[in-house]
């Protein structure tokens, strides 16, 4: 049994046993990883394209080795294939919302686990498993510590309504300064008598804020409306 032998590329049915169960177990610690942060593509998804991935692998060994009468066979070939294919589903994870992308780490990590999947399958298990540790650390572990040295927050949507036409909005800027509020996007929006405008930002709030003395410093504007800070996206 080659478990932790790489170089050996004889396809067997010891070696397709070992290499799926291998990329299911290796794609699996990775999804269950996105799983746990409540990502569109989690442990399901993970293994699936791992495996799938280790499957075509084995393919692409064991065709030249069955054909060998066909020396221009190359066992690359459907290998390539998965690297550009899987960027349909990366895309897929991936979504836009006001300023924001969301879901490109997800997508990387969906592009990382097939690399994981292929080495399985073409036996390189000591690179699979090195990178599916590192991927691991840098998806948990970094991200505890990018919390930590970097203020943490959400992105919400805050609407803020004037009984005028005309609005200042360097003076609502500079509130939201103040509160150490990042927008994103705004869109200002008039009714059609022009009596009332509205504006719509995307903001991110940092988990410190007082919404209280945002709300009383925003109250605090010539003909304010309606103020309202949204939940989280």
């Amino acid at each position: 049994m080659d478990l932790f032998l790489s170089g050996s590329s004889e396809i067997n049915t010891t070696n397709i046993v070992i290499r799926l169960m291998l990329s299911a177990l290796l794609g699996g610690l990775l999804g269950w990883e996105r799983e746990s942060r409540r990502q569109n593509a989690g442990l399901r998804t993970h293994i699936i394209i791992s495996v799938g991935s280790c499957l075509l692998m084995l393919i692409s060994i064991f065709i030249p080795q069955t054909f060998s009468d066909y020396p221009n066979v190359d066992p690359g070939r459907i290998a390539a294939q998965v690297v550009s294919g899987i960027g349909f589903l990366g895309a897929g994870a991936i979504f836009r919302l006001g300023g924001n992308t969301h879901g490109l780490t997800t997508a990387a990590t969906i592009w990382a686990v097939a690399a994981v999947g292929l080495s399985v399958g073409a036996g390189m298990y000591e690179a699979a498993i090195m990178v599916t540790v590192l991927l691991l650390f840098v998806l948990a572990i970094l991200d505890k510590v990018g919390k930590y040295f970097f203020s943490s927050g959400s992105l919400k949507t805050l609407k803020v309504s004037f009984q005028t036409s005309k609005i200042e909005t360097s003076k609502v800027f500079a509130i939201l300064e103040k509160y150490d509020i990042v927008t994103k996007n705004i869109n200002v929006v008039q009714s059609k008598n022009k009596q009332n405008t509205t504006i719509k930002l995307y903001v991110y709030v940092p988990e410190s804020l007082h919404v209280k003395h945002l709300y009383k410093d925003l109250n605090d504007l010539k003909h304010i409306g309606q103020i309202n800070l949204g939940q989280d996206f």
